[in-house]
Formats: C-alpha cells, sequence, structure tokens
C-alpha cells in the first residue's frame, strides 16, 4: 500500500533533515529522489570539503541573507550551527573551525557528512526510493493528498517540497520543484543564479588567468555610482573573475544586469594602505631602486603575472629606471593599483552557480512551520525557497534549519 504519513521530495540536505526529523516524531516517511543517489549536490559542496555552517550568532548570521533573513529567525532559533554539528558528530562525522567561522569536515571530505546523513536515516526506518522523478502534487479541497512519481501515486497528508534549486542541474537540482509548487497556486520570485562567476570586457583577466589574490577590496559600481564591496580572495579565470568576494558581489551584479545597467567592479590592490601612505611607499621605492628598470621595481608591489599587464595599461617603457619616473607616472601607477577596473559584460550560467537566488515567496509559507498557507499539509525546505545567502556555510545551514522544521511541523498536533 503506497500510503504513507509523510513524502519528502529530495533528497538533499534539506531532505535528508525533513525526512529525518518527521521519523524522529514517529511518522512512516518516504523519501523520493529522482537521481541514482541521495545527496549529490552535497558531494560538491565547498569544492568537495562541504563548509557545513558557520559560527556567526542569529543575529549576524541573518545578515548574509537575502532577500529577508529574518523569515529565518523561528528555523533557526530551533535548529541552528550547534545542532547540526552535534547531528554529525552523533553520526561519526567531525567538524573543524576555519578563517571566517565557517565548519568543514575535519577529514575535508563531503562524502562524510552524506554518509553520516544516511546513516542517521537508514537507523529510522525511512524508505528511500531512487530513480522516482515526481510529476504531480495531488491536491484536494487546498489540502495535499500525496504525490504521482513515473505513473505511481503515493498518498500522505503531509509532503514536503525539498527538491532544490535550478544551479548545478547535473546533480538534479533543475527547477522542477518550482514547477510543482507553480501548479499548487505559489508565486515563485524571478530565478536566477547566484554566487555565480563574471564575465568582463577585453582580456585583461584572461592574461591573469590562474592568478588567486588575497586581502584585496572589490567593488561594484553601477552606471559610476558605488553599490557594494567585499573584502578577501578572488580569482582570475579566462572568461573573467570568480573567488569568493566575486561570487559574494555577484548577486548584486547578476540583478544590475539583468536591468541592463552598466556594471563595474573595481579592485584595490592595497586596501590597506591609503592614496597618501601609498604615495610615500612609492617615492621611497622609487628612490632607493633608482638605478633599477621600473619592470623589475614592479616585483616589489605586484605578483609577477601583474607585472606585464601593467606595464602595458600604464603605457610604460619597461626599459624606464626608476629615477626617470615622473611624478605624472607614478600618479598613475597609484591609481592603478587602488582601481584596477574591469567591466562586467556577462555572468556565467547555472551550472557554475551555487546557488539559486529567487523561488516560493516567503509570503506564502508560514515562518513558524514551513507550512504552505495556500495549501494545508504543504511544506517547503531548502533551496526551493526565496532564500539565498553569501559564501562561508550560510546556505547550507538554511537547508539544514528549514529541512528540521519541515520535518518536526508536519506530525504536530496543530498540521493534522
Amino acid at each position: 500500500m503506497n500510503s504513507f504519513d509523510v513524502i519528502v521530495v529530495g533528497g538533499g540536505p534539506a531532505g535528508l533533515l525533513a525526512a529525518g526529523r518527521a521519523a524522529e516524531r514517529g511518522g512512516k516517511v518516504l523519501l523520493l529522489e529522482k537521481m541514482r543517489h541521495p545527496g549529490r549536490k552535497l558531494l560538491i559542496t565547498g569544492k568537495g570539503r562541504c563548509n557545513i555552517t558557520n559560527d556567526d550568532p542569529i543575529g549576524e548570521f541573518i545578515t548574509f541573507i537575502h532577500p529577508n533573513g529574518r523569515f529565518l529567525r523561528n528555523a533557526f532559533s530551533r535548529f541552528f550551527s550547534r545542532e547540526i554539528l552535534e547531528l554529525l558528530h552523533h553520526h561519526g562525522v567531525a567538524a573543524t573551525l576555519e578563517r571566517g567561522g565557517r565548519y568543514f569536515t575535519t577529514t575535508n571530505k563531503s562524502l562524510d557528512v552524506l554518509q553520516g546523513l544516511l546513516r542517521w536515516v537508514n537507523e529510522l526506518s525511512i524508505e528511500i526510493r531512487c530513480g522516482m522523478r515526481v510529476d504531480m502534487l495531488l491536491i484536494g479541497d487546498h489540502a495535499i493528498r500525496g504525490v504521482r512519481a513515473r505513473g505511481e501515486e503515493f498518498m500522505a497528508s503531509r509532503v514536503i517540497l525539498a527538491t532544490g534549486g535550478n544551479s548545478y542541474p547535473a546533480t538534479g537540482s533543475n527547477g522542477e520543484g518550482y514547477e510543482l509548487a507553480r501548479k499548487a497556486g505559489h508565486s515563485i520570485e524571478k530565478i536566477r543564479p547566484s554566487l555565480v562567476p563574471l564575465e568582463t570586457e577585453g582580456d585583461i583577466a584572461q592574461r591573469l588567468q590562474g592568478l588567486n589574490l588575497k586581502n584585496v577590496q572589490a567593488v561594484v559600481w553601477v552606471n559610476g555610482r558605488k553599490v557594494g564591496e567585499a573584502f578577501g580572495e578572488m580569482l582570475f579565470t579566462h572568461f573573467g573573475l570568480s573567488g569568493p568576494i566575486i561570487l559574494t558581489l555577484s548577486r548584486i551584479v547578476v540583478d544590475e544586469l539583468h536591468r541592463n545597467n552598466n556594471v563595474e567592479i573595481s579592485v584595490d590592490l592595497k586596501p590597506a594602505l591609503d592614496e597618501q601612505k601609498l604615495d610615500n611607499r612609492l617615492i621611497r621605492d622609487l628612490n632607493e631602486h633608482g638605478k633599477k628598470k621600473i619592470s623589475n621595481l614592479f616585483r616589489y608591489w605586484l605578483p609577477a603575472t601583474m607585472v606585464p599587464v601593467f606595464i602595458d595599461l600604464l603605457n610604460l617603457d619597461p626599459e624606464k629606471v626608476c629615477h626617470q619616473v615622473s611624478s605624472l607616472e607614478r600618479k598613475q601607477i597609484r591609481n592603478l593599483l587602488k582601481n584596477l577596473r574591469f567591466r562586467i559584460t556577462g555572468h556565467r550560467s547555472f551550472k557554475e552557480a551555487i546557488i539559486t537566488a529567487g523561488g516560493v515567496s516567503t509570503n506564502e509559507i508560514s515562518s513558524k512551520t514551513m507550512e504552505s498557507k495556500l495549501v494545508k499539509g504543504l511544506f517547503f525546505a531548502g533551496e526551493i525557497i526565496d532564500l539565498d545567502a553569501d559564501t562561508g556555510g550560510y546556505n547550507l545551514q538554511i537547508a539544514w534549519s528549514t529541512g528540521w522544521l519541515a520535518g518536526d511541523s508536519c506530525l504536530k498536533d496543530e498540521n493534522k
């Protein structure tokens, strides 16, 4: 008999947490996953290391979540970073705190997290069926009745949609859950890639391909107006810019590009020095090494890969000796070190986006239970909801917390 207390659609982090918690509450739980194995996307998180969560307190944590982090206050108060770390620890997964408050697996293997979660759900006797694509929600009288997958109907008065977003579609996140929600009457906020690399005009980034910069400041300019900034690490690629601070800023950039605005990113290579201090250093170095070629002195200021690029951008003679550098040329050097500009022409596709922005409107979901306000017994968890966050473990915590809350809430008396 295909009858269950709870059906969870999607076997990613949110789905596994939802299924596990619902089973802990005594429910007969079916988890349907359309891929051959659950948790495929989890395996590639944190570049295969799995950035499990962040140790920021809730008040600070929600400031990194868009567009409305406050929606998650209740979910976080019920199940947060300490709880997921304890759950994983109980099932053999150790975590290590690294810079920026980020928790990673001690072994640096995402597989350990997936295996720990699978041990948990298997102990709870959850029925997991893979290769099962759900193509319809069964709804009657504004209440969920079950789902249809591969021509079979599975009945339950509680269904949790945890189908993920659109990012990394090869892992199964191809946006099908949005259509299921839309057909159930829900509004879908515009879907677009987030935490995604950016494409730039010209060949400068291409010439610097593979160069990783640390402790730099990147600023987003829209139609000449500063709209965002981030400090940290970035990477040059064959198509443009990537790395943590670029990915963080990409949410702003993607939205502005879609509005057809002119978007630039400036990079301050010497953020620890203001204009005057940097100028003083340039004067000192030029005087101390007056007989050296300017191209050799640049190696004191920049990674070797950047030197010929800077020489070209400044239109300098690389053979010029330092004591011949004019005050105007020194000013141009200083300006370029503080303001290396790139015009942004586009962004990479969902195939390279870490997360999806947009999704099921939070206005139509109860923040206390994750239940739909439109369809009784229908719950949402994870990336399908219109919530996304910066890099640093924030996005996975959204999945853990909303999944746990949906699984916990769906079997409470008020939901029966």
